[in-house]
């Protein structure tokens, strides 16, 4: 061959490698680019302190372990807040399997708090179907999860986004998260805001004048912002993600924060902490606090009384991400107005069962809203008496939930079974067994959750809606129909949290006008 012939075998050579390389650097699936810079995660733990207005109010960690095949997170959160001179704990903690692609393949679930203890267990099928089981003292539900697409933790999405290649400034996009506590899927939208670095301490020494470790080394880390914001009325916040997909700080607009610190600084000193004395500052809770539990756990008197109209001053935070605006609730302002619901706003224009499509996800059964089974059904249409004007139905359901399940703190998770037998309840299983009985009967429901004004106090309160041309609030804990207009709402859907009380407090005050 001649010497020009050997050149433009070379070239042809030289160019046919140049774009698989070109093809394989920048045409890579989005499976493959995670896969290939998964291979770079270095196991390890990070800790965090848990601060609501300058106070640490909890500790949390997540740590990474690798293998040959798979990746495995653990993440632990522990959260004392202090409510009424008593130190209320949430324990929440979930195990992932990951494959080295970052798809989840299992989940290990525990909770404990003044909600509930449960554990739930998640295999995926296919990236299309999670079987969950779920174990609360004796009883135990399996239940099937549609997946509309490949599963993200809310907990591994800092990871994903930092593997994937999105921690960018100027970028926004969204993703879908499975929250496992809640065993729904929901959309979180993301925006690419900034880089810059953050100092945190890296390690600390006991200091015994303070009493107390305080850091002796800091390390500067270079981090991306990402601004967040969970669905549909979901609170916003800041996360700051370095380059190995680890929070460093997370801030949302009611003052709760997240920042990484040294093991002693993060959880020696909140385990040392004087823990009398931060609940005694929280027996006497001034006028405009909210009480970081709910009426029944704090023994107060459950109100009767009906009041037609709420006005209050919201100031100290940003209020955007709550669901203030709609139905009888209006913002003015810093001052929320609830107004009862009455007159034409009770009268449905339809029969039972409703048949109004969009208002399916509404009449569809849940992991924790058991409306298909047959033994809620049975009961739900005893109780109607197969009632077909919706108002009456709703109504009827209130009285029989408040008559026959006694106001009490339970530590269970709510399922048809204790629905019908436990008869001992809070706020939190009062509206979700309210929801699932509406639901079997036909008629559009959904959890709410916000504050309640009882005594002259704000105290964490969840009840239900229910659909009659708008949404109606009805409290089945406080046997209203409709409820009243000291609850005011502040977000929809979903089993409530103790945890996300930690949004309304700190920053956040309250003034009855």
């Amino acid at each position: 061959m001649t010497r020009r012939g050997w050149a433009i075998v070379v070239l042809v050579a030289w160019g046919t490698s140049l774009g698989w390389l070109v093809k394989r650097v920048f045409f890579l699936t989005t499976a493959a680019r995670l896969a290939e810079a998964a291979r770079s995660i270095a196991p390890g733990t990070v800790y965090y302190r848990l601060v609501v207005g300058g106070q640490q109010v909890g500790f949390a960690s997540f740590t990474i372990d690798t293998s040959g095949s798979a990746i495995r997170v653990e993440d632990l959160l522990i959260l004392d807040v202090p409510a009424l001179g008593v130190l209320h704990r949430t324990t929440a903690r979930s195990r992932a399997t990951l494959s080295r692609a970052l798809r989840l393949e299992e989940v290990d679930v525990k909770f404990d708090g003044d909600i509930g203890r449960f554990t739930a267990r998640g295999v995926v099928n296919g990236d299309t179907l999670l079987s969950v089981q779920l174990m609360s003292g004796r009883d135990t539900q399996v239940t099937l999860v549609p997946l509309t697409r490949p599963v993200v933790l809310p907990t591994l999405l800092p990871l994903r986004l930092a593997f994937g290649g999105e921690l960018r400034p100027g970028k926004s996009y969204t993703s879908r998260v499975f929250d496992p506590l809640l065993l729904v899927e929901r959309d979180v939208a993301l925006t690419g805001a900034a880089e810059s670095t953050l100092v945190v301490a890296d390690s600390a020494d006991y200091d015994s004048t303070v009493m107390a470790w305080v850091p002796v080394r800091f390390d500067t880390v270079r981090a991306f912002r990402i601004d967040m914001k969970a669905g549909a009325g979901g609170m916003r916040g800041s996360t700051w993600v370095d380059a190995q997909g680890h929070i460093v700080r997370t801030t949302n607009p009611v003052g709760f924060t997240i920042e990484r610190s040294a093991f002693e600084i993060a959880y020696e000193n909140f385990r040392r902490r004087d823990k009398v004395r931060v609940a005694r500052a929280s027996a006497s809770p001034g006028p405009g606090d909210v009480v970081a539990t709910t009426a029944i756990a704090a023994g107060g008197e459950l109100p009767r009384d009906t009041l037609a109209e709420l006005r209050v001053r919201l100031t100290g935070a940003d209020l955007r991400g709550l669901a203030l605006t709609a139905g009888r609730q209006r913002l003015v302002g810093d001052t929320l107005i609830v107004r009862r619901d009455s007159g034409a706003a009770l009268v449905a224009r339809y029969q039972l069962p409703a048949r109004d499509t969009t208002l399916r996800a509404f009449l569809n059964p849940e992991p924790l809203i058991q409306s298909d089974d047959a033994r809620i059904r049975g009961r739900a249409l005893a109780v109607t008496r197969r009632e077909r004007n919706p108002a009456r139905a709703a109504e009827l359901l209130v009285r029989w939930v408040a008559a026959n399940v006694a106001d009490q703190v339970t530590v269970s998770m709510p399922t048809a079974a204790r629905a019908l037998a436990g008869r001992s309840s809070d706020c939190n299983e009062h509206a979700v067994r309210y929801v699932e009985l509406a639901r079997a009967v036909g008629l559009p429901a959904r959890t709410v959750a916000g504050l309640a004004h009882v005594n002259g106090h704000f105290y964490y309160h969840a009840w239900a809606e229910v659909y009659l041309g708008d949404w109606v609030a009805v409290d089945p804990t406080f046997d209203q129909f409709p409820a009243d207009a000291a609850h005011l709402r502040f977000s929809t859907g979903g089993l409530a949290r103790q945890a996300e009380l930690v949004r309304l407090i700190g920053r956040l005050k309250l003034e009855a006008l």
